[in-house]
């Protein structure tokens, strides 16, 4: 559980991460396929979403309420 913290990453900053970290791992194998691998991005950002939560990085409610970002649709 990561109520009651006294500081929290903002979207912004996770979407920023996960765009640098995350995102050029499903570009590679997606030009190879020739489309986005939509499906795989999502999992990938609930799975991130669910770790930042676990490290306490993000409260229950951003885990709850935090939308995909724009990087999981393209």
């Amino acid at each position: 559980m990561a109520s009651q913290l006294d500081t929290v990453m903002t979207f912004d900053a996770a979407e920023a991460q996960f765009e640098a970290c995350y995102l050029p791992l499903f570009q590679e194998s997606e030009q190879r396929m020739g489309h986005p691998d939509t499906v795989a991005r999502s999992e990938a950002w609930s799975n991130f979403i669910d770790a930042l939560h676990a490290n306490q990085e993000i409260s229950d409610w951003q885990v709850s309420n935090w939308e995909h970002p724009d990087c999981c649709n393209d």
